[in-house]
């Protein structure tokens, strides 16, 4: 089939610098190398993507081990639930050095750390990777990450979105202190640089002083490429002034359309060109060159999930101890109201099970948390797999998909290997990179 689009999807890769990947069972899966714990680990992944031609590899990360379930770690320690949590700029630094064209991202709190940390950090990886960086923007989402900073509670849900809309402000302002063409390194002269190009920040705001300027000349890409999750109202808002890369979770194309429009609209709204916001949800993929390898597969690795998995993560994502209800349970008005973690994955649940009280059951199974259906899951052979994601993209609901991996390297190495070529002997996907920077790949401008 033809491509009815004039663009080409993005495709993006989700990784977990941990013993598992999204799908926390993935640990156990008998072919998951269990060499998390090495960097070459991430730089053979890195390299896989690069050679499907991938745009991006970022990278997720919390700043607590799971510990929200029945108020111990126990359960997730056992388990394996994510419990470990690597520092991710060795990782970004190490596939780095084994690529040259992949965009390679990491996540960082507006919550946890200073604008002037996070600025700088940015600006020496873009400048190390030749305009390759990424920044995944996020606010933190529970009391055991605020515990681990020397704070008892977390903040409100939309008072770290007021707090990272000054976090942005700030950082940009860091970013662009140093104007282009500031450095001369002219030896003859002794001038290093033009001090009139070199400016002070002073931002004095509400919950930010920063006098600048930053201590990094302007990097390649000006400003890293911005990821953001934002699906509630606030998030929303904070999704249209500053992401660029808006990587969701939707479990219909209809569903993942509707966001898209509605972000689009947002951003022009404020100001912005609508296609500087790029929406790719993230997807599962089981393909196989047969529809039964696929199945067989495909119930090879769900039978790998557990409930610990899920009620562990869904303590941790909604800042709520699960363990305190039977499972079959219905949670009260003032129980749903006091949790204060993602507020897009509440409206889920309560939107898909059709009550506005959902059981313990519901939340496990509408949101998907711990287990594949989590996240929309292509199956199938490469046409069918091409297929499906073929369907998504032409009906606009997105402008690419984030792959989470099922098993750890073998589920990229299986899409490089079998889907990527199909979609581009569709001419759905390129044949190679765009020279230059990863703004330069995904279309965005440089600030």
């Amino acid at each position: 089939m033809a491509n009815n689009r004039n663009q080409q999807m993005l495709l993006v890769a989700f990784l977990q610098a941990s013993n598992c990947s999204n799908y926390t069972g993935s640990w156990r899966h008998p072919e998951t190398n269990p060499g998390f714990m090495d960097l070459r680990f991430y730089q053979d992944i890195a390299a896989t993507l690069e050679r499907g031609k991938f745009h991006l590899a970022f990278i997720d990360d919390r700043l607590a081990m799971p510990s929200r379930f029945g108020d111990s770690f126990k359960e997730a320690v056992e388990n394996g639930v994510r419990v470990v949590k690597l520092d991710l700029v060795p990782i970004i630094t190490a596939m780095g050095l084994a690529t040259e064209h992949l965009g390679l991202g990491a996540t960082y709190s507006t919550t946890y750390f200073s604008p002037f940390h996070v600025a700088r950090l940015f600006a020496s990886l873009d400048h190390f990777t030749q305009g390759r960086i990424a920044w995944n923007v996020v606010t933190s989402l529970n009391d055991s990450e605020a515990q681990n900073f020397g704070v008892q509670e977390h903040q409100g849900h939309d008072d770290r979105y007021e707090v990272a809309d000054e976090f942005m402000a700030a950082a940009c302002k860091l970013w662009d202190s140093w104007e282009d063409g500031a450095v001369l390194l002219d030896k003859e002269s002794g001038k290093f640089a033009d001090p009139d190009k070199v400016h002070r920040v002073d931002h004095s705001g509400e919950f930010f002083q920063v006098r600048g300027p930053l201590t990094v000349p302007r990097s390649p890409q000006g400003h890293p490429v911005l990821i953001q999750a934002g699906q509630s109202e606030r998030g929303r808002r904070f999704a249209s002034r500053w992401g660029e890369l808006l990587f969701v979770i939707y479990p219909t194309p209809e569903a993942c359309k509707a966001y898209r429009d509605d972000l689009r609209q947002r951003a022009q709204l404020a100001g912005r060109d609508p296609d500087s916001v790029k929406v790719a949800p993230a997807v599962y993929v089981v393909v196989d060159e047969t529809e039964g390898k696929a199945q067989q597969k495909l119930a090879q690795i769900e039978s790998l999930a557990n409930q610990v998995d899920s009620l562990t993560l869904l303590s941790e994502v909604f800042n709520y101890d699960f363990s305190q209800h039977p499972v079959d349970e219905q949670l009260s008005d003032e129980t749903l109201a006091s949790m204060t973690g993602l507020r897009g994955f509440l409206d889920r649940v309560m939107d898909l099970s059709g009550t506005k009280n959902p059981t313990v059951n519901d939340f496990i199974k509408w949101s998907g948390r711990g287990t594949l259906r989590e996240l929309p899951l292509f199956t199938g052979t490469p046409t069918q797999v091409a297929d499906q994601m073929e369907s998504w993209f032409q009906a606009e609901a997105c402008d690419g998909f984030v792959l989470a991996a099922t098993h750890m390297p073998g589920a990229y190495q299986d899409f490089v290997n079998l889907v990527v070529p199909e979609l581009q002997l569709r001419g759905l996907f390129r044949q190679d990179y765009t020279q230059g920077t990863l703004r330069n790949n995904f279309g965005f401008a440089r600030p």
